[in-house]
C-alpha cells in the first residue's frame, strides 16, 4: 500500500533524501552507571511533581505522629510533654521515615503492572540503574520528612545538644539506613503481584519492627523476653544513633551496628532484587 501510494504520487525515497533526516555524526555515548541512575532518580522526582499528593505521607504524617505521641504518652511516661520530646522526636523521625521506605516498592510494582519495566528492560543501560533510581527519588522524600519534623520538634522545644552538625549527622545516617531497607521493599515490589500486596506485607513487617524498639520508650522498660528481641531489632540501633548524634552523646557501637545493618541489606536484598529484575 505504502509503495502504491508512493507511485501514485509520484515521489521514490532516495538515500539522499534519507540521509538528510537522519542524524549526522558518531552515535551519542552509552550513559554510565552513575548517569543512568540520576535521570531515573530525575523521572522519580518528576513523578512527585506531577503527583504533590505523594508528599502527604512525608509532611502531615510526620507532623501527625509527633504530635500525637508527644502529648499522649509525654505526660505518663515522662512526666513532662517538655522532657518527652527530647527522648522522643528523635525516635518518631526514625519511625516515619523508616514507615516511609514501603512507597519504593508499591512504585516498582505499579510500573511492572503498567509494563514500563519492559521498556526498561530494552535500554542499553545499566542495568540496575531503574531500580537506583527509585531509591534516589525516595532520599528526596526521607530528607523532607526528617526536615518536617525537625521544624515542628524546634518549634514545640526540642533542643538537640548535638547542635546543627549532630542533626545533619544523624539526619544523614537515617537516610543511609533507608536506602539500604528500602531494597527490602524493592524485592517485594518483584515479587509480589499487587501494590496491595506489597503493602501488606510492609506493614506486616514495619510496624512490629518499629514499635518494638526503643523509638518511644526504653527498653529497660519492658519484660526481659521483649527486650531480647528489641536489643537485636535494627531499627533500635538506628534509633540510638539517631538520637546519640542529636543529643551529643553517641555510642560508637550503636553506630557501627546501624552501618553493619545498612552494608548486609544492600548486600542480600540487593542481590535478590537484581536477580528478580533479570528474570522479571
Amino acid at each position: 500500500m505504502t509503495a502504491t501510494a508512493s507511485n501514485e504520487s509520484g515521489y521514490t525515497p532516495t538515500s539522499s533524501g534519507l540521509s538528510a533526516v537522519l542524524a549526522s555524526g558518531e552515535p551519542p555515548a552509552r550513559p554510565g552507571a552513575l548517569a543512568a541512575s540520576m535521570a531515573f532518580g530525575w523521572r522519580a522526582m518528576l513523578k512527585i511533581k506531577h503527583v504533590p499528593e505523594q508528599l502527604f505521607d512525608v509532611t502531615a504524617f510526620p507532623i501527625m505522629m509527633t504530635l500525637m505521641f508527644t502529648y499522649l504518652l509525654g505526660g505518663a511516661l515522662a512526666g513532662s510533654t517538655g522532657d518527652y520530646l527530647q527522648y522522643v522526636l528523635p525516635g518518631i523521625l526514625v519511625m516515619s521515615v523508616v514507615m516511609t521506605t514501603m512507597y519504593t516498592g508499591v512504585a516498582v510494582n505499579t510500573d511492572i503492572d503498567k509494563g514500563v519495566f519492559d521498556r526498561f528492560r530494552t535500554l542499553p543501560i545499566w542495568r540496575p540503574a531503574p531500580m537506583v533510581g527509585y531509591l534516589l527519588g525516595d532520599a528526596f522524600r526521607y530528607t523532607m520528612a526528617s526536615v518536617t519534623i525537625l521544624v515542628l520538634g524546634l518549634i514545640m522545644g526540642f533542643r538537640p545538644g548535638g547542635g546543627v552538625l549532630g542533626v545533619l549527622a544523624g539526619v544523614g545516617v537515617l537516610v543511609l539506613f533507608s536506602f539500604a531497607f528500602s531494597w527490602v521493599w524493592t524485592m517485594f515490589g518483584l515479587l509480589l503481584r499487587s501494590e496491595k500486596s506489597v503493602m501488606g506485607v510492609s506493614m506486616m513487617v514495619l510496624f512490629p519492627g518499629t514499635f518494638l524498639s526503643n523509638i518511644l520508650v526504653q527498653p529497660d522498660t519492658m519484660p526481659g523476653w521483649l527486650q531480647g528481641f528489641v536489643q537485636v531489632n535494627p531499627i533500635t540501633h538506628v534509633a540510638a544513633s539517631v538520637r546519640g548524634l542529636m543529643s551529643g552523646n553517641l555510642d560508637p557501637s550503636e553506630l557501627l551496628w546501624t552501618f553493619i545493618a545498612s552494608v548486609v541489606l544492600i548486600l542480600v536484598f540487593g542481590t535478590l532484587t537484581m536477580r528478580l529484575y533479570n528474570r522479571k
